[in-house]
């Protein structure tokens, strides 16, 4: 990395008197690459600064004559602001490249930017743009050969996933031929067990697969999400049989609180009608919302039938 560093920085300095505009703006991209991996932001800033002057009109603007080149360095930035999750610069950016149209970007570059794009939505817990930007994101990595393309995928399942769709992303044409790949297996089998609402094949996944799933660190930020959706869907199935003990769920008494009563409040939100008595750990079910609800339905339909009798004797009569 340091002789790659060395390399750039004296390619630079030779270029100077070059004035070879594109090997300097290549040579330049590249060093920011370089920067960016080894998370060094204050450096990569000074480039990105450097690079931007040269894509600008003598007014200070963006030349939109150079959009190739300013998706390139819109694609570093985004990158950059990804690692740094500064979201609020992140999806000004990220607008701003969308709506360049004068550019015929190379497929990773636009890879670069969906993917960037799909994190920054599924940190928002906006599933469905971040589902789409994902798949978008994979699509293009795909054409491109780029090995990033198996990492997209997974963060495309993970977003069908928090977004509860009952469709198989692997259902895709274009994501099928992936669906037995060594690397992707292990996030096909977390789909039908998350699907089917099976906790017990979920967590077993999870501790058997740590290398392709919880070892991606984006991933592991989303996790617990999917575990409380599994566990408050377990939950409510829970509460309307009222047949199997708590202990088959894997869910522990400080699950349930956290779960219905507490951080993701499943009460509050009328998921579950009742309320939590935490100094006896029971939960109580609300049956007034039910109970009204059928008297309604009950005084409805005598209103109907006493419409119906009168109408019959009148014209009987």
């Amino acid at each position: 990395m340091e002789l790659l560093q060395d390399f750039y920085e004296t390619t630079l300095d030779a270029l100077k008197d070059a004035k070879n505009d594109r090997l300097w703006f290549k040579t330049n991209t590249k060093l920011g690459k370089l920067y960016y991996d080894r998370e060094e932001f204050a450096k990569l800033s000074k480039i990105l600064k450097q690079l931007h002057q040269s894509c600008q009109t003598d007014e200070g603007d963006d030349d939109l004559k150079k959009g190739t080149q300013l998706l390139e360095i819109y694609a570093l930035e985004i990158q950059m602001y990804t690692a740094q999750k500064n979201n609020k610069k992140l999806k000004k950016l990220y607008e701003k490249s969308l709506h360049i149209k004068s550019a015929i970007p190379h497929p990773l570059i636009m890879g670069v930017i969906r993917e960037c794009g799909g994190k920054m939505h599924l940190r928002e817990a906006d599933y469905d743009k971040a589902h789409t930007d994902f798949f978008e994101a994979f699509k293009n990595y795909d054409e491109s050969g780029s090995p990033r393309r198996t990492t997209c995928l997974k963060y495309l399942v993970l977003a069908n996933m928090l977004m509860k769709s009952g469709i198989n992303p692997f259902d895709s044409q274009e994501a099928k031929p992936y669906k037995n790949d060594p690397e992707i297996l292990a996030m096909t089998n977390l789909v039908s067990a998350y699907q089917n609402n099976d906790i017990n094949e979920f967590e077993k996944i999870l501790r058997t697969n740590r290398k392709n799933i919880m070892d991606d660190q984006f991933i592991r930020e989303h996790i617990e999400d999917l575990l409380r959706n599994i566990r408050t869907q377990v939950l409510i199935k829970l509460i309307n049989t009222l047949v199997r003990p708590v202990r088959d769920c894997n869910i522990t008494p400080y699950h349930i609180l956290h779960l219905a009563g507490t951080k993701y409040t499943c009460i509050l939100d009328s998921t579950i009608p009742g309320k939590i008595d935490q100094v006896n750990q029971l939960l109580e079910l609300d049956k007034t919302s039910q109970e009204t609800a059928r008297f309604t339905a009950l005084d409805r339909w005598t209103t109907q039938l006493d419409s119906l009798s009168s109408a019959v004797v009148n014209k009987i009569t």
